[in-house]
C-alpha cells in the first residue's frame, strides 16, 4: 500500500472544494465582513475632522452643533458596523458547521471503500482521529483566514487608501512596515511547517499507540504487560512532547521578533509624524487618525504570526486525511460494472493465481467449480489458502491472473455491493456493532420485517438467551460485542445471515465458539440456512463436514484431494486421512 504524501495544495483543494458547495453563504460572509471592516476604517476620518475643528473653532452654538453632527454620524457608522459584524458572525457559524459536516461525510465516504489490506495496516483509533482532525483543522483554518487574514487585508487596504489622501509620508511608513511584517512571517511559517507536520505525525502515533493498548487491554492484563505498555506509550508521549516544544519555542521566537517590529514602527511613525506636524505638513487630526489606525492594525497584525502558524498547523493536521482522500482504493468497481442478479449461485475459479508478496504465490493456476446448491467444505493445514480463497471470492483482494465467476459472470465485472449482497458470511470471530441485539440481527437486511428478524433469532437459538436479558432485544452488546459470550455472538451472527437470506453462503468455522449443546441447536439452524444455497464451509467440526456434498483438501495453495468424507478416509496415504488422525474433540487441526 503506497500512500502518496499530501501537499499543501492538496489540502487547500479539499478545503476549497467543500467551501464552494455553499456559494451563497460564502458570498454573504465575505460581503458582510468586508462592509464591517470598511465601516471601522471610515469612522476615524470623522474623529480627525472632529479634533481638527475642535483645535481651531470658536466656542459657538454653531460649532457645538457641527461637532454633535459628527458624533451622531460616528454613532450611525458604529451601529452599521455592529450590524455587519453580527451578520458576518451569523453567516460564518452556519457556513463553518455545514462545511465541517461535509468534510466528515467525505472523509467517511473515502475511508470506508479502502481495501481490506488498508485497514489491516492501520490503527482504528488513528483513523478516527484523522477523520476528526480534517473537520476541526478546517474550523481552525477558516477562522484564521476569515477573521485574521481576510479582515486585516481589507482593513490595511482601506487604511492605505485613506492615508494616501491625508499624508503620503505616513502611508509609506505604514505600508513598508506591513509588507516587511508579512514577508518575515511568511518566510518563517514556510520554514517552520515541517516542525508542525512532525508534531502532527507524533500526535497521531501517540493516539494510535493508546488505541492499540486500549483495544488489547485484556491481553495486556493476561500477559502482565502493563509496565511494558506503559514504557512504550511513555516513549511515544516523550517524542510528542519534544516535537511540540520545538514547535512552540519557534513560535515564541517569532512573537519576540514581531514585538520588536511593533515597538520600532510606533517610534518611527510618531518621530517623523511629530516633525511633519511641526513643519505644518500634518494636522492634529491626522496624527490622531494615524494613532487610531495603528491601534486597529496592531491588534490584528499582532495576531498575524499566530494566524500563519495556526494555518500551517491546520494544514499539517489535515494532511494525513488528505492522503487517504487522494488514495485510490485498492479494489474498485469497473466503469461499466453492472448489478449481479444471482439466480443459481454457480462458482468457478478458472486458472486463478494470487500472491500477497511478489514471488510467493498462494494460488497458482488453480481451477475449481462449485455447482449451484452444492455444499463444499475446504480443509487443510494452516496456510493452505482456505481463508484467502474466501477473500478472493468476496473480492477483498483481486486475483493476479485468471477469473472468478458467479453464474458465468466475472466478479470484477459486477459491482462490489451486489456481489457481497449475494453472499452471506459467518466468520469464525464475528464482530458486532455496539448497538442493540435487534439492530445487529436486522443488519443482514435493513428492509426485513420485525417478524423476519424474530424468526431468524429463533432459528439461530438466540431467542432463549435474549429473553433472559433485562432489556431483551434492545440490549446493547458493547464494542465489538464484548458483552456477549463467544457462542452468543456466533448465534447472533448466524441470525444476521438468516435475515440476509443470500443465495451463496460462506461458513468460516461457524460453530467453533459453541459448546456441544449450543452446537446441536446451531446445526439445526445451519441445516435450515444451507437449504437451497451454494455453501462453502472452512475447517469446521466433524458433524458439518460429513453433511457436505464434497470436501476439498488444500495444501500450499493447491487442491490435493477432493471427495466425500468416506472417499477421502479410504485414501490412507492422503493428507485428509493424516489430518483426521490428528483431530481432537471434533476439530480438524
Amino acid at each position: 500500500m503506497n500512500i502518496k504524501p499530501a501537499t499543501i495544495r492538496d489540502v487547500l483543494r479539499i478545503y476549497w472544494g467543500h467551501a464552494w458547495r455553499h456559494p451563497a453563504l460564502l458570498a454573504s460572509m465575505l460581503i458582510s465582513l468586508g462592509i464591517a471592516v470598511v465601516f471601522s476604517a471610515i469612522y476615524p476620518i470623522y474623529y480627525k475632522d472632529f479634533f481638527d475643528f475642535l483645535a481651531t473653532a470658536a466656542r459657538t452654538e454653531e460649532s457645538r452643533d457641527f461637532l454633535l453632527s459628527i458624533i451622531w454620524t460616528v454613532f450611525t457608522i458604529h451601529f452599521l458596523e455592529y450590524i455587519a459584524y453580527r451578520s458576518a458572525s451569523f453567516f460564518d457559524a452556519i457556513f463553518t458547521a455545514r462545511v465541517m459536516a461535509d468534510l466528515r461525510t467525505t472523509a467517511f465516504e473515502k475511508l470506508m471503500p479502502q481495501s481490506y489490506g488498508f485497514f489491516t495496516n492501520m490503527f482504528a483509533g488513528a483513523l478516527v482521529q484523522k477523520v476528526n482532525r480534517l473537520s476541526t483543522s478546517f474550523q481552525k483554518f477558516h477562522d484564521r483566514v476569515y477573521w485574521h487574514f481576510y479582515a486585516p487585508i481589507i482593513r490595511i487596504t482601506s487604511v492605505i487608501i485613506v492615508l494616501t489622501f491625508e499624508s503620503l509620508e505616513i502611508m509609506a511608513m505604514i505600508t513598508v512596515f506591513v509588507v516587511l511584517l508579512v514577508i518575515v512571517n511568511l518566510i518563517f511559517a514556510k520554514w517552520k511547517i515541517r516542525f508542525d507536520i512532525k508534531r502532527s505525525l507524533e500526535d497521531t502515533h501517540t493516539t494510535a499507540t493508546l488505541a492499540d493498548a486500549v483495544t488489547n487491554n485484556d491481553t495486556i492484563r493476561l500477559f502482565h504487560g502493563y509496565e511494558y505498555e506503559k514504557t512504550r506509550f511513555g516513549k511515544a508521549v516523550e517524542r510528542l512532547r519534544r516535537a511540540a516544544v520545538v514547535s512552540w519555542i519557534l513560535s515564541s521566537v517569532n512573537d519576540s521578533v514581531q514585538a520588536l517590529l511593533f515597538i520600532g514602527v510606533l517610534f518611527v511613525v510618531f518621530f517623523f509624524g511629530t516633525h511633519l506636524w511641526y513643519s505644518g505638513a500634518l494636522t492634529l487630526g491626522v496624527l490622531i487618525l494615524t494613532y487610531t489606525y495603528y491601534n486597529q492594525m496592531q491588534r490584528q497584525l499582532w495576531e498575524f504570526p499566530r494566524t500563519i502558524r495556526d494555518i500551517a498547523e491546520s494544514i499539517a493536521d489535515a494532511k494525513e486525511m488528505a492522503e487517504i482522500i487522494n488514495l485510490r482504493p485498492g479494489i474498485l468497481d469497473a466503469s461499466d460494472a453492472t448489478q449481479l442478479d444471482t439466480s443459481k449461485g454457480e462458482i468457478h475459479f478458472s486458472h486463478v493465481s494470487f500472491s500477497y508478496v511478489v514471488g510467493r504465490s498462494v494460488f497458482y493456476d488453480m481451477n475449481l467449480s462449485i455447482k449451484a446448491g452444492e455444499r463444499v467444505a475446504f480443509v487443510g493445514p494452516s496456510g493452505a489458502g482456505k481463508s484467502t480463497l474466501v477473500r478472493l471470492l468476496l473480492r477483498l483482494h483481486d486475483v493476479r491472473e485468471g477469473t472468478i465467476s458467479i453464474d458465468g459472470r466475472d466478479i470484477r465485472a459486477i459491482t462490489q455491493q451486489s456481489l457481497r449482497t449475494a453472499i452471506g458470511f459467518v466468520p469464525q470471530d464475528p464482530i458486532l456493532f455496539h448497538r442493540s441485539l435487534f439492530e445487529n440481527m436486522k443488519y443482514g437486511n435493513p428492509l426485513a420485517s420485525d417478524e423476519v428478524v424474530y424468526e431468524a433469532s429463533r432459528l439461530a437459538h438466540c431467542h432463549e438467551f435474549i429473553n433472559a436479558l433485562p432489556h431483551t432485544y434492545e440490549t446493547l452488546v458493547g464494542e465489538r460485542g464484548v458483552k456477549l459470550s463467544g457462542g452468543e455472538k456466533q448465534r447472533v451472527a448466524i441470525a444476521r445471515v438468516i435475515v440476509k437470506n443470500a443465495p451463496i453462503l460462506i461458513l468460516d468455522e461457524a460453530t467453533s465458539s459453541l459448546d456441544s449443546e449450543s452446537e446441536r441447536y446451531i446445526q439445526d439452524a445451519l441445516e435450515h440456512l444451507m437449504k437451497g444455497k451454494t455453501t462453502i464451509a472452512i475447517a469446521h467440526r466433524l458433524s458439518t463436514i460429513r453433511k457436505m456434498n464434497r470436501i476439498i483438501v488444500l495444501d500450499r495453495g493447491r487442491i490435493v484431494q477432493e471427495g466425500t468424507h468416506d472417499e477421502l478416509l479410504s485414501q490412507q496415504e492422503g493428507l485428509y486421512a493424516r489430518l483426521w488422525s490428528l483431530q481432537s474433540g471434533g476439530f480438524l487441526v
